[in-house]
């Protein structure tokens, strides 16, 4: 089974431009789960009195950004 969908995954070079709404829905919860992990991570930064913390809080907050950022412009929409 798993040789299966490993030769059909091989056929598939190219992404196709079609997401499916089941696609959509996954992605869109992705996307949600990141942006409040992203505003968390930056306010509890400001709201730490340790210096070190903050910055590693704001670290958290910029990789979840990052992370949207990619899921947005998947779906292309900053074209």
């Amino acid at each position: 089974m798993l040789i299966l969908i490993l030769e059909r995954n091989d056929k598939m070079k190219k992404i196709p431009n079609i997401v499916s709404t089941k696609d959509l829905s996954y992605i869109e919860d992705m996307f949600n789960w990141h942006f409040v992990l992203c505003k968390k991570a930056y306010s509890y930064s400001e709201l730490v009195c340790d210096e070190e913390i903050s910055k590693h809080m704001m670290e958290v907050a910029k990789k979840h950004e990052r992370i949207c950022g990619k899921l947005i412009k998947m779906l292309g929409a900053d074209n």
